[in-house]
């Protein structure tokens, strides 16, 4: 056999053994890179899951973006945020004090809502409504944040034990113009999750010093997007009852809605007005 053929026919062999190598070295290394962000992950939860635990109140700024890109529609609320604990029952108080729609400018928009484990109360001042929905059986209360997500993305505040079921969770590497000092999650809603219906997919950022969210964006099954940012945050710090004890102004509508126990659901309504 000619020398060069042969030559040829190795020089060949040698690149294709050196694919073959190289091809194995990326799989170890993106094997390696996975079990690595895996591990990473796992600290963060259970970073997480540990202040979680021990959070006995909190009290912020919020904002709320809510954009319909289908509709080009935005609108941002802006107000505070109270939760506390007190013995085994729970309490959140989230106030909205301004609102801005689209190009419009800012303007006056008070609206409340509580959360005591058992009861949603929303409290509207452009309607001179209140409206209280029943969620769960005196006897069974929830925590206030677990109720609250069920409205309002609040992930990082809540329980974190099944988070792993619900999603499929990464961590993202954090762009320049992102928030400073925070840790970036992102979590894509798993085919048989709780949340299927809902979202498509989370993203989440927590605040590395006091390790609770700083914000979270949540993108809808239509599209829609739910931005909120926690500004702030002051964590364990002693909060008075009083805060999550708001008087129905005179003139108000109250609508009352008892949890549903049969298909025909029963609604009182109690008129405030002089």
């Amino acid at each position: 056999m000619d020398k060069k053929i042969i030559a040829k026919a190795a020089f060949v062999l040698l690149l294709m053994n050196g694919v073959g190598l190289t091809k194995c070295c990326e799989r170890r290394l993106d094997t390696q890179h996975r079990e690595k962000e895996t591990c990473a992950v796992e600290r963060i939860l259970e970073q997480l899951r540990q202040r979680t635990s021990k959070l006995k109140s909190y009290q912020g700024q919020i904002e709320y973006r809510f954009s319909q890109p289908l509709f080009e529609s935005e609108t941002l609320r802006k107000g505070f945020l109270y939760y506390a604990r007190y013995d085994k029952k729970s309490k959140l108080r989230i106030s909205f004090q301004t609102l801005k729609q689209d190009d419009e400018k800012e303007q006056k928009y008070i609206e409340h809502y509580i959360f005591d484990g058992i009861w949603l109360t929303q409290i509207d001042y452009q309607i001179k409504q209140v409206k209280m929905h029943q969620l769960t059986e005196p006897n069974k209360p929830m925590d206030a944040f677990d109720l609250a997500s069920k409205n309002l993305p609040m992930i990082g505040f809540t329980k974190i034990d099944n988070l792993k079921k619900q999603f499929e969770i990464t961590l993202v590497e954090q762009e320049k113009d992102e928030l400073q000092n925070s840790v970036h999650l992102r979590l894509k809603v798993r085919p048989n999750s709780i949340y299927k219906d809902d979202y498509t997919s989370i993203d989440f950022w927590i605040d590395k010093k006091l390790y609770v969210p700083a914000k979270v964006v949540a993108v809808t099954t239509e599209e829609d997007i739910n931005e909120i940012k926690f500004l702030k945050s002051k964590v364990n710090i002693k909060l008075d009852k009083k805060v999550f004890e708001l008087e129905i102004p005179k003139g108000f509508t109250v609508e009352k809605t008892p949890l549903k126990k049969s298909k025909k659901a029963t609604t009182d309504y109690t008129d405030y007005s002089d």
